[in-house]
């Protein structure tokens, strides 16, 4: 996520450390820099203008001349700016109306609007603990009604039927009073998208928007539409009383510039990012988190939240008083550690919010390969439970029959067993010395304890 942009403020970031001073001079070199990179992550021009003007009157203040660490000092303005352009703090759905509380979705068609109240359903089931309906009011594509009845499904939110040839305001109405009656938290109602604005979609979606009075009215924008995006933000905001912005399809924008710019043109808050294609796949937006990303500071907190979520307690429990009890760490256990890196979204995503991933070898990164993941995982579900608790069973006429049932490479299972034999010699010294003589193990290894998923 905003490769581009994160790379151009590394390279500013590690020469202003080595500036023991900063004058007008190096500092109007750093802002041009700083100019450039923001254009290239296409940032909107009036965002820019105004960031860069910001930032200067910051960075030749004594702000940053009494500074003991000047080029920290410009890197804390920078950060700071960063976060004031996309929001200052994180602006949640108002959830305190009275119920049913509706939040209605619009936008173009292709942007991941009906995937996002997918998606929006299970964030509010899950983590906000309402009682969810959703309903399509895209009479027109009889395939989005379908993919909403689907997704609901899964996410497990109640589904009010609709269907083409129904008038869309009527459906919309019709949803509101059921939710009201069997006393539902909230409604999520979907509306018709198109391949660009025009006049009888703002006209349908005004209408909508009249007769059931939304307390949120969330427009869906894919970020990697850049410039686009933002001017179809403006666009919608002018017809409808919007208030605020789900960016989509944000793990595939290496630039970042709708990101930075939805706020300062709209005057909207951006509310989620939709970070890939799964139902869980949708993020609260903290500017001040993502700024911190940007400048490779990382993002801890969500990382933890993170882990909160996704990690099995009781497995991870049960899994710690085996080895407690002196049993061994076997492939079944390893298996289960590789779900739950796929469960915490993959290994990518997970490093992309640590602290300092950028100082790590290409070569190191380019290993972490969710794919991987997957591949690992296939190799061991086609073993037979025996080889699972006793791995040294497994001999070469085992390992070609495990590569032909995943799929693999006898090479991939043997890479695997390596792996897996690091694992069980670290777990081995957590069962002999605890968590400090684990961490001992992994400082002692100079980095080859690579986590599941990166190769040796």
């Amino acid at each position: 996520m905003f490769e581009n942009l994160s790379e151009r403020f590394d390279g500013i970031v590690k020469r202003l450390r080595g500036q023991g001073r900063l004058t007008e001079d190096n500092i109007a070199d750093t802002l041009r820099e700083v100019r450039m990179a923001l254009l290239e992550a296409d940032v909107a021009l009036p965002v820019v203008r105004e960031f860069i003007k910001d930032v200067k009157a910051r960075a030749l203040g004594e702000e940053v001349a009494k500074s003991l660490t000047p080029g920290q000092a410009f890197i804390k303005i920078v950060h700071d700016e960063l976060i004031r352009v996309m929001g200052e703090a994180n602006d949640g759905l108002d959830l305190a109306a009275r119920p049913p509380v509706v939040v209605m979705v619009a936008g173009l068609q292709g942007a991941g609007k009906t995937t996002s109240v997918g998606k929006l359903a299970r964030f509010l089931k899950e983590r906000k603990q309402k009682k969810v309906m959703v309903v399509s009011c895209d009479v027109y594509r009889p395939a989005a009604i379908d993919q909403l009845r689907t997704l609901a499904g899964e996410v497990g939110a109640e589904f009010f039927p609709s269907e083409p040839g129904q008038q869309p305001v009527a459906i919309a109405q019709a949803a509101l009073e059921q939710a009201r009656r069997q006393f539902f938290d909230v409604l999520l109602v979907d509306t018709a998208g198109r391949l660009h604005i025009d006049a009888e979609m703002m006209a349908e979606a005004r209408a909508i928007h009249e007769a059931i009075a939304p307390t949120e009215t969330l427009f869906v924008v894919d970020s990697m539409t850049g410039q686009d995006a933002v001017n179809t933000a403006k666009a919608f905001d002018e017809a409808l009383p919007l208030t605020g912005v789900i960016l989509t399809k944000v793990d595939g924008d290496a630039r970042g510039g709708a990101a930075l710019s939805v706020r300062h043109v709209t005057g909207k808050p951006i509310k989620f990012l939709g970070m890939g294609e799964r139902s869980h796949a949708l993020e609260p937006f903290y500017p001040d988190r993502l700024a911190s990303r940007i400048l490779g500071m990382g993002d801890v907190l969500s990382l933890v939240e993170q882990v909160e979520r996704s990690v099995d307690r009781d497995k991870a429990e049960k899994l710690a008083q085996k080895l407690k009890k002196g049993k061994d760490f076997d492939l079944e256990d390893f298996r289960e550690q590789l779900l739950q890196i796929g469960n915490m979204g993959g290994l990518s995503s997970l490093m992309d919010k640590l602290p300092g991933m950028r100082d790590i070898p290409e070569q190191v990164k380019s290993q972490v390969n969710d794919k991987e993941i997957k591949r690992q995982i296939a190799i061991v579900n086609s073993m037979t439970p025996v080889e699972r608790r006793k791995p040294d069973i497994i001999n070469g006429s085992r390992k070609r029959r495990i590569a032909a049932g995943s799929g693999t490479q006898v090479q991939d299972v043997n890479r695997l067993l390596k792996q897996f034999k690091q694992m069980q010699k670290m777990m081995k010294q957590f069962k002999k010395g605890g968590m400090r003589q684990l961490m001992r193990q992994f400082g002692g290894m100079g980095g080859r304890a690579l986590p599941p998923g990166m190769k040796f």
